[in-house]
């Protein structure tokens, strides 16, 4: 079971809002570039934040770049997951694969600040504020086996390949 708050953000939201391109020099400093993660679409998030909010995007979050710094970066801020009405095909992926958690989703019963709960077992997304139950799209059980690894690189280290069953 995961708790947090909702931070709510639109459509379309880029890696490049999410881990801004200006600062790429910070590429090889994850820490220092989470520090401003999600800042040209919200100044005050990552200052506002706490470890285990959620991040709350509606169509096509994580278009853009390829380069798993955007997804890292949420991670390193402690985002507990990404929930979003769908997904950059990369950026799930890349989520995916360096464990952090990205949820299909309806987010439109989803208000910033919001609390929430999500239990990934149910299938559920629990809001607490609004007293409501919202379906999400099931992950395949490998996927929740990657990511209960801590990532695909660990999952790796861990049974020397991809243990699908």
């Amino acid at each position: 079971m995961k708790k947090g708050k909702a931070w709510k953000f639109g459509d379309d939201i880029s890696t490049d809002h999410i881990a801004p391109g200006r600062l790429f020099h910070l590429r090889t400093n994850l820490p220092e570039l989470a520090k401003h993660v999600l800042e040209d679409a919200d100044p005050e998030f990552a200052s506002k934040m706490s470890i285990g909010d959620f991040v709350v995007g509606g169509n096509n979050f994580g278009l853009g770049s390829s380069r798993e710094h955007a997804p890292q970066v949420l991670k390193i801020a402690g985002v507990n997951a990404v929930l979003a009405k769908s997904f950059a095909r990369i950026f799930f992926r890349n989520a995916i694969n360096i464990g952090l958690l990205a949820i299909i989703c309806d987010t439109d019963k989803i208000n910033q600040g919001d609390e929430l709960e999500l239990d990934l077992s149910k299938g559920l997304i629990r809001n607490k504020t609004q007293e409501i139950q919202i379906e999400m799209t099931a992950l395949p059980d490998v996927m929740i086996k990657i990511l209960n690894d801590g990532g695909l690189a660990k999952h790796i280290e861990k049974y020397g390949d991809f243990q699908l069953v």
